[in-house]
């Protein structure tokens, strides 16, 4: 679903806390994301150690990222790893990512920085060891979204559906900041404005009337996991037609009755 939004491309990735076991997570194994299906999803410790796959399953490398987020924060529920183009020019320019309208309140209040290089030198800029993505974690904070240097962004919610949500639409507030500086000087959104309105767009119905709506687009095209797509192919075998029902409760017509002369 994000990918199919455009914040994920072949690289980054989405997990979750296991619903039954906070201290183990959900994760793919290493593939572009729209390509995931639910038989690549594996379980792992908050260590980011798999519980239980063959070891010629290739596992991303930056999947500490998750399990250090899990470990600071424990009411995460979710956790997404991008590098949006929306984002880049951000992350390489050092520019603050401020919220601008309505829905881009869900950033919060601050999305701080984390520079790789203030702890680590010079590396190939990927968050691999534990001690990175720890470093990371604290970097985020109390806060929902890091800023990666030279790198991307982290998101985090406290549901799958709100790390989907704050995930796309900070990227659609990163994409209109931008353009509103080509043009002019932004207005953002003030502490009591993000305040609000993040308590508001997090409610129920509109994560719920986003999902609904992401859900549709992905479906049109195709992009729903296997599973689903059969659980919709039963329901439409079983539903019986119109013609169906017209026929069954079809009344029998009476016969025409021919009149008797009198003789």
């Amino acid at each position: 679903m994000v990918a199919h939004e455009g914040v994920l491309d072949a690289f980054g990735h989405v997990s979750m806390r296991h619903p039954g076991d906070p201290n183990r997570y959900l994760l793919s194994r290493s593939r572009a994301p729209e390509l995931v299906e639910p038989g690549d999803v594996y379980e792992f410790t908050l260590d980011s150690e798999p519980v239980s796959a063959p070891s010629s399953v290739r596992m991303y490398g930056e999947r500490v990222i998750h399990g250090e987020i899990y470990k600071a924060r424990p009411e995460v529920m979710a956790v997404c790893h991008h590098h949006a183009p929306s984002f880049m020019p951000y992350c390489v320019s050092g520019e603050e990512v401020v919220p601008v309208y309505h829905l881009g309140a869900v950033i919060g209040a601050k999305a701080p920085f984390w520079d790789q290089r203030d702890d680590f030198g010079d590396t190939n800029l990927l968050v691999i060891e534990p001690a990175e993505g720890a470093s990371l974690a604290r970097a985020l904070g109390p806060h929902w979204v890091v800023v990666m240097r030279r790198h991307g962004a982290t998101v985090a919610g406290r549901s799958l559906r709100e790390c989907v949500f704050r995930t796309i639409y900070s990227c659609r507030n990163a994409e209109y900041l931008t353009q509103a500086k080509m043009i002019g000087r932004p207005s953002p959104l003030n502490s009591r404005e993000i305040q609000r309105a993040e308590a508001y767009n997090l409610g129920e119905g509109p994560v719920s009337r986003a999902w609904e709506y992401w859900v549709m687009r992905l479906d049109k095209d195709g992009g729903m996991p296997p599973r689903r797509a059969t659980r919709q192919a039963a329901a439409r075998t079983a539903r019986p037609s119109a013609g169906g029902n017209k026929r069954a409760g079809a009344a029998k017509r009476p016969t025409k009755k021919t009149k008797t002369r009198r003789k």
